[in-house]
């Protein structure tokens, strides 16, 4: 590759770019950055070339001043080193990390920076060991019993969540890989070959057939997002006018195979958001599920059709992390760039969720310790955590009783931010969990009022108190939060402990639609226990 040329293959930009930016760049994120109009392409005939030049400024626009910009809104107490902006997604997602959707999660290199055995310029002391005790009263899905495993620690995790608690113990159980892998063939199998359903899934093919050959003239890639993000395009008004003319075939094809859309009764979450083929065909994996006689591999098998059945709820794709309403057309989809469907059968996501699954249980089985990790049900305001621990855990209830626990690490939720319960909704619908919606602390439900921090400021304080029997003395505590409301202080003070150090953390990859400057704390709490 010559260095000075202005011109450069998809190859040549991946090496050129991982070099400028001191980190790696691959030819999939070059062809991400030309399909989705970042930059232009050069060429055709399978020979694409970009300009050096506008590369240079992407990166420049995108780069150059973010850190700086984000300290001039947040304040230069920000910890850039928190950030982990030099990793891929693939790496803050590694392993069992995205093995169902959460709301709210942190990544695990957040949990490893402050358990592991580094020190640096910011983290000058190792708070934590091998074979430490470690817990998170606020389990969500596991994330610090997966890195306390992977670092050879024994965790104790709590959920108010009945189905936060199974994506947890999901996460670090142990599996008969190959017997699960025969069981998701089996499963998979009896889907494609019932003939109850060969009517949807044909007629999904032919829409698809029939959104390519439409998409592929009005909206082609990667020119009509390059045009948009030129502005030479009203994006809107062209997208608006290609939904009308497009709408008039969906309806025939629907008509032409006689196809129902959602049932009658709309009582339950499951009614409201799937169409009746998706619901037919989700209760058949699930009562093929019910014959699997290994519990762990039942689980997880339960774990990867509630996954699929999140990506198929009857919503456009912008709004999947936040349902506004249900969704039975093709319509413009900005984040696409072209006109999308709704979801009529789930064999495509139940395939590809299991083969995604198989992948990260084998990656994760090669780090695993030979550790105890467990996440209980449960109030932590009010748990008693040995007496449940010996009825689920019986080995990690008795390393408790032996050495205590070492510290805390855990993030509590957010004033009214997220309804947990809610989230899942269609997962409580089908597993038949048992919610309890009002043990939920600062639902998003409550609101964000005087009332609502109040009432949060109480409850937190009440779940550090709670532990206190089982702590060490001199523990270790770090609570990750947007402390926007200046709780905290007021916590530690109900909790009979200390602030001794806070660690401001700008958020980069959000998955909320707003990408605006962020930041957390991670608060060091040391106390009298």
């Amino acid at each position: 590759m010559n260095k000075n040329s202005e011109y450069l293959t998809i190859s040549e930009a991946s090496k050129w770019a991982s070099e400028y930016l001191g980190k790696e760049v691959s030819n999939s994120n070059i062809s991400y950055l030309i399909q989705y109009g970042r930059i232009s392409k050069i060429g055709a005939n399978g020979y694409t070339q970009i300009s050096k030049s506008e590369l240079i400024k992407y990166y420049n626009s995108f780069t150059q001043s973010k850190e700086s910009a984000w300290k001039k809104k947040l304040g230069n107490d920000l910890n850039w080193k928190l950030s982990f902006d030099n990793l891929k997604e693939t790496e803050t997602t590694k392993h069992i990390h995205r093995l169902h959707p959460y709301k709210g999660k942190f990544i695990p290199q957040l949990v490893e920076y402050f358990l592991d055995n580094h020190t640096d310029e910011f983290k000058k002391e190792v708070y934590f060991k091998k074979e430490d005790l470690i817990l998170d009263p606020f389990c969500g899905s596991g994330t610090t019993l997966a890195q306390a495993n992977e670092l050879g620690m024994h965790a104790i995790g709590i959920d108010v969540s009945s189905f936060n608690s199974f994506i947890s113990n999901c996460k670090i159980n142990n599996y008969d890989i190959i017997s699960l892998e025969d069981g998701i063939s089996k499963i998979t199998e009896n889907l494609l070959n019932n003939t109850d359903f060969l009517k949807d899934i044909e007629f999904e093919q032919n829409l698809i057939e029939l959104l390519k050959e439409f998409n592929d003239k009005y909206f082609p890639v990667p020119d009509f997002k390059f045009k948009i993000r030129q502005h030479l395009i009203d994006e809107e008004k062209y997208g608006y006018e290609k939904e009308k003319q497009f709408l008039p075939i969906y309806k025939e094809l629907l008509k032409k195979y006689k196809i129902n859309l959602f049932k009658e009764s709309q009582k339950t979450f499951i009614e409201r958001w799937y169409f009746e083929n998706i619901t037919n065909e989700i209760n058949f994996v699930f009562e093929e599920i019910k014959k699997v006689k290994n519990t762990s591999n039942k689980n997880i098998l339960e774990l990867i059709l509630s996954r699929t059945m999140r990506s198929c709820r009857a919503t456009t794709h912008s709004d999947l992390a936040t349902l506004i309403k249900p969704i039975s057309t093709t319509y413009y989809c900005s984040k696409h760039g072209k006109i999308c469907k709704p979801i009529f059968s789930i064999i495509k996501w139940w395939k590809s969720y299991s083969n995604d699954t198989v992948k990260r249980l084998k990656e994760f089985a090669k780090l695993k310790t030979s550790t105890y990790q467990y996440c209980l049900t449960g109030d932590s305001r009010t748990i008693d955590i040995e007496s449940l621990l010996f009825k689920k855990q019986k080995n990690l209830a008795e390393i408790l009783q032996k050495q205590k626990i070492a510290g805390i690490f855990s993030s509590p939720p957010y004033v009214g931010l997220i309804d947990y319960h809610e989230q899942h909704a269609y997962a409580y619908d089908l597993l038949g969990f048992k919610r309890k919606d009002d043990l939920e602390i600062s639902p998003l439900f409550k609101g964000q009022g005087l009332e609502a921090q109040k009432d949060y400021v109480i409850s937190i304080s009440e779940v550090l108190n709670n532990c206190k029997k089982y702590l060490k003395d001199d523990c270790n505590i770090f609570l990750v939060a947007n402390d926007k409301y200046n709780l905290y202080p007021e916590i530690a003070k109900r909790s009979g402990m200390k602030i001794i150090n806070t660690f401001k953390r700008p958020v980069l990859n959000r998955t909320e639609k707003d990408k605006g400057a962020f930041a957390e704390i991670i608060f060091h709490l040391k106390g009298s226990v």
